[in-house]
């Protein structure tokens, strides 16, 4: 591909772009791949598997995890499955996988966004306050709402980190036009949520918090048909082969502080200056890590025991099937596999040495259900999210006559949430700075930078007692403490 760097005055490596789209773009597909499918655990065809035995036309991703001696089938350098060959020397067993993760994941992310929050803008004037207030509301609902948030959060607790541009080429484009209504001028900020898989920051040499240029790299699927391009990994056939399709272009989009240009399949098609004078960029950590771009996973600390816990629930399945019918060994009777078994029956035979030997039938086998429970209660501390947290008792209702019992019960996702929600809420007023500048520049509604500052207020992710919460705003009504503030607090 051919650059024209020519608008960033030498400020970006042609080089470097090439190694970021090309190498680092693929390891990082391969990574990024890995912990989605791990979370969504998509159904594929499955061929190996029509004469294994088990009856089961289909296989799921978390087999990728599976041994040999169980799935009987080989996987693919590239995270998907094949159906490779085993030269018949191992069958496929009984495969068991049982999705702990995703469930976790949505546990978070319904503790994080599952209920509604309030923002309350910091402008001194209550009336200012409150105008700020509707149009930043009415920004977000144009954008999706709660729903809009909730895939910020499943896209960071999966991948580490979520980006979001704040676009605002419309705003710019149709200002004129654009009277100061909210319905006029909502809908011309549009707010992208990337991909991680796309996104390719070109962080400060001497500052890792601060972004010099974002580049995103993906392909662009035409509704059209054409020859496929390998868009990524596994998008053709997991091996790289190419074959007719849905038309693809590559994209390659860079933004700086100044400047922006968009590449399709090596032309440059777009540029412009960045109107807003500033990076549009709104970066998300879902949980900190120091020095680091990205933040923590909660799926990718998940992944071994999610491996471990299938095996053990596929092992057990195989000896329980095994085991769940008598079986006959015998010993001196000829065609013994033609004689019918079943009360009543009677077999003769001549030879004195000869006997029937049974066998099987279901046996305990307290090992290993104890350590797939050790299992089960490692993904818990790992994820910090308790069974309980998702709605599974597993009859510990005694332990739950109050507030405070159930609080220390969840005390490991309500930790997290709280971390989440320093992260988060950050994220939030930045993009709230950015809306709120963008309208200012635009001339759509003026803000002063001090106006721009905001605060949010999180509803209570555990079950509440109306009665209670009242009676305690009441007192703290009685205590002196501010009506607004206590309406504030109540999400009023």
């Amino acid at each position: 591909m051919s650059y024209e760097f020519d608008i960033f005055e030498g400020g970006l490596d042609e080089g470097y772009v090439e190694w970021l789209t090309g190498d680092e773009y693929i390891s990082r597909a391969i990574r990024f791949e890995k912990l989605w499918n791990y979370y969504e655990n998509p159904t594929t065809t499955s061929i190996a598997g029509n004469n294994s035995g088990s009856g089961r036309t289909y296989q799921q991703w978390q087999e990728y995890g599976l041994p040999l001696r169980i799935t009987g089938i080989s996987r693919s350098f590239w995270g998907g499955l094949e159906s490779g060959e085993n030269n018949g020397r191992i069958a496929r067993k009984e495969v068991v996988v049982e999705n702990d993760i995703a469930w976790r994941i949505d546990t978070i992310v319904d503790f994080l966004f599952g209920r509604k929050f309030s923002i309350t803008s910091r402008a001194s004037d209550p009336d200012r306050a409150g105008e700020i207030e509707r149009v930043l509301n009415a920004i977000f609902e144009a954008n999706g709402g709660m729903q809009f948030f909730q895939q910020l959060a499943l896209m960071g607790s999966i991948y580490g980190f979520v980006d979001v541009i704040v676009r605002t080429d419309k705003l710019f484009a149709e200002q004129q036009e654009i009277s100061t209504s909210l319905e006029r001028c909502a809908d011309k900020v549009v707010l992208e949520i990337i991909e991680p898989v796309r996104s390719l920051p070109v962080l400060n040499e001497n500052d890792y918090r601060r972004i010099e240029y974002y580049i995103q790299h993906y392909y662009k699927q035409h509704n059209e048909l054409g020859q496929s391009t390998v868009g990524g990994i596994g998008t053709v056939d997991g091996r790289g082969n190419v074959g007719s399709g849905p038309r693809e272009s590559r994209c390659v989009e860079i933004i700086s502080d100044q400047y922006w240009q968009r590449y399709e399949d090596g032309d440059l098609t777009a540029q412009g200056r960045n109107v807003l004078g500033c990076m549009p960029i709104v970066h998300i950590q879902n949980l900190p890590i120091p020095y680091r771009y990205e933040g923590k996973s909660d799926v990718e600390p998940l992944v071994p025991l999610q491996d471990e816990l299938n095996t053990r629930l596929s092992d057990r399945a195989s000896r329980i099937t095994m085991q769940s019918f008598k079986m006959y060994l015998a010993k001196g009777i000829s065609n013994f596999d033609q004689l019918d078994i079943g009360p009543g029956t009677m077999w003769n035979t001549e030879n004195p040495n000869a006997a029937v030997e049974e066998f099987g039938g279901d046996e305990s086998c307290p090992s290993e259900a104890e350590h797939i429970s050790q299992v089960r209660d490692a993904l818990e501390k790992s994820s910090g999210v308790a069974a309980i947290a998702a709605g599974m008792l597993r009859g510990r209702i005694g332990n739950l006559t109050s507030a405070v019992a159930l609080k220390i019960t969840l005390m490991g996702i309500l930790a997290k949430n709280q971390r989440k929600r320093m992260c988060y809420g950050k994220g939030i007023a930045e993009m709230s700075k950015l809306i709120l500048d963008a309208l200012t520049k635009s001339g759509v509604f003026e803000t002063d930078p001090s106006e721009r500052e905001i605060d949010i207020h999180w509803p209570n992710p555990l079950p509440e007692n109306v009665t209670e919460i009242l009676q305690e705003a009441k007192m703290k009504m009685e205590l002196g403490i501010d009506k607004e503030q206590v309406l504030k607090e109540l999400g009023y």
